[in-house]
């Protein structure tokens, strides 16, 4: 051991030692990514902005301590400050989604499909349910070809008033679904309403699953690909933004 550290003490100084550690992440920059699911990344080509959205879509309650939820109320505002930020060039949505809340999850991707910054978004694992308009809401969209959605009709948990009110409201609200997906992809209304009311499929429910090149096929999700084929198409969209 005396030896080991003798002949380390005797090496020329002049030498080079090995590669420094990269320099972590800042602090603040950990703690956005902890308590708001997003980074700014800035040392690309572009600054770009990373929004997560995962788990369970959050609304007007809270869900319990265990469940991975995304918070209407903290992708609300980063996307206005995305929106206004002079540095920021474009922003990327990565899913891996259940669903969630239908109003929250729809306010979500109106705010996105509205922006005047280029965005891109790409399908992780699931963009189930109210997952399918996040993922649309992007200018373009990419799915890798292992995620899956599941369309469906709108669901309600807990006590139902079986009345023809009832049933009009869910018929409403579903067809703003329909509408925003059918807008904002190159699916028709005819063929997802198709999809929604498939009774072969799934066994509890009514729906279909799709998997990633079905999700293409469709129309629902422009093109498969992963993460560099999204960072890709972004960067194009923003340098024919700056021309």
């Amino acid at each position: 051991m005396q030896e080991d550290v003798l002949a380390y003490a005797q090496e020329d100084p002049s030498s080079e030692g090995p590669e420094p550690l990269p320099d972590p992440a800042p602090a603040d920059q950990v703690d956005q990514i902890l308590q708001l699911g997003g980074v700014t990344a800035s040392k690309g080509k572009h600054v770009i902005h990373c929004l997560t959205i995962i788990g369970q879509i959050e609304g007007h309650f809270i869900l319990p301590a265990q469940n991975k939820t995304t918070k209407y109320e903290h992708v609300i505002p980063q996307l206005l400050a995305v929106e206004q930020d002079p540095e920021i060039e474009g922003l990327v949505i990565i899913l891996n989604t259940v669903g969630g809340d239908v109003e929250a999850g729809l306010a979500i991707a109106e705010l996105l499909s509205g922006m005047r910054k280029p965005t891109v978004s790409l399908v992780l694992g699931g963009g189930h349910s109210i997952g399918v308009p996040l993922a649309v809401s992007a200018r373009k969209s990419f799915i890798v070809p292992s995620a899956t959605m599941t369309v469906h009709p709108v669901r309600m948990n807990g006590l139902v008033l079986g009345v023809p009110q009832t049933l009009s409201y869910f018929d409403r609200m579903q067809e703003r679904i329909v509408k925003f997906v059918t807008e904002n992809s190159r699916i028709s209304a005819e063929r997802f309403r198709q999809l929604m009311m498939n009774k072969d499929e799934l066994v509890m429910d009514v729906g279909t699953v799709l998997d990633g090149e079905s999700a293409v096929e469709e129309g629902l999700i422009d093109a498969l690909g992963g993460v560099s084929d999204v960072i890709d198409a972004l960067y194009v969209m923003i340098e024919g933004r700056a021309s």
